[in-house]
Parts: structure tokens; C-alpha cells; sequence
């Protein structure tokens, strides 16, 4: 659909298959002069790629509030790459959702300390695996030896 779009909106989660996709070669199958807006996760692209598209003008601009590595350190390329508006990473940030991430944030420490079992929803790793909706959010990798 890349070649097709105006603006392309990244809404993934970071698995193998999606780390690095919006690379150099998938950049140039994209309408000459379109955004990218990334607020999935930062790793998806390939930071020096897009500075590059910027630089072409192969892309018109590029947006998000997903940083690698977080924070950005002052000499991140993506800070001083032309034409883009990146943002803090914080979504949901209404009060209410506030009120729920702190109601949320007291039940699981509650139930640690009280040595009840976490809610499935709140769990991403149990025991050092993937747990919960981590479980069917994310991609386990094999380490090298």
C-alpha cells in the first residue's frame, strides 16, 4: 500500500518481523514527498534511513513519540533531521487515564506484595517468559550464545 499513500501511519508492535521494516528500500517504494508517522514503537524503522529520506525528500516529514534509545541522547540523528515533529512518548495521557494507570500500577503491587496472582491483562512476562497479554502482544527471540 506504500507506493499508494499520502501519509503512512506506523501502528505495530515490535517483533522481529517488524524491526527495521521501514528501511531504505521500503522508504523508496513510497510516494516521493509523503509523511511517515510512527507512535508504534521506534525500532520499526531504521533510524539513518529515514534521516536520509528526509534529506532526499524522498519523505515530506516524519512524526512520532517513539525514540531508540529512550531518552535520545543529545546527538540522536533524529534531532536535528529536517522536517519532522517528534513528541514525548505519552499516550492516553488524559486525566482519567492517569487515574486508571494509577489504579492499575496499585493492584499489581498490591497483589505482589500480598503474593496473589497478577491479572493476565497486566502481565508481559511471568518467570522470565513471556506471560499474559505480553504473550500475545510480543515475539520471544532466541538469545546467541
Amino acid at each position: 500500500m506504500v507506493p499508494h499513500l499520502d501519509v503512512v501511519t506506523i501502528n505495530a508492535p515490535l517483533h522481529p518481523e517488524t524491526r527495521g521494516l521501514f528501511d531504505d528500500k521500503l522508504l523508496a517504494t513510497m510516494k516521493r514527498g509523503a509523511y511517515l508517522i510512527n507512535t508504534a514503537r521506534a525500532l520499526i524503522c531504521d533510524q539513518d534511513a529515514i534521516v536520509r529520506a528526509l534529506e532526499s525528500g524522498q519523505l515530506a516529514g516524519y512524526a512520532g513519540d517513539v525514540w531508540y534509545p529512550h531518552p535520545a541522547p543529545a546527538d540522536h540523528p533524529w534531532r536535528t533531521m529536517p522536517h519532522h515533529g517528534m513528541t514525548p512518548h505519552i499516550s492516553g495521557s488524559s486525566l482519567s487515564a492517569q487515574a486508571r494507570y494509577a489504579a492499575g500500577t496499585r493492584e499489581i503491587l498490591e497483589c505482589y506484595f500480598g503474593g496473589k496472582p497478577i491479572r493476565d491483562e497486566y502481565l508481559i512476562v511471568d518467570g522470565g517468559a513471556l506471560a499474559g497479554v505480553g504473550a500475545r502482544s510480543y515475539t520471544a527471540t532466541a538469545k546467541s550464545a
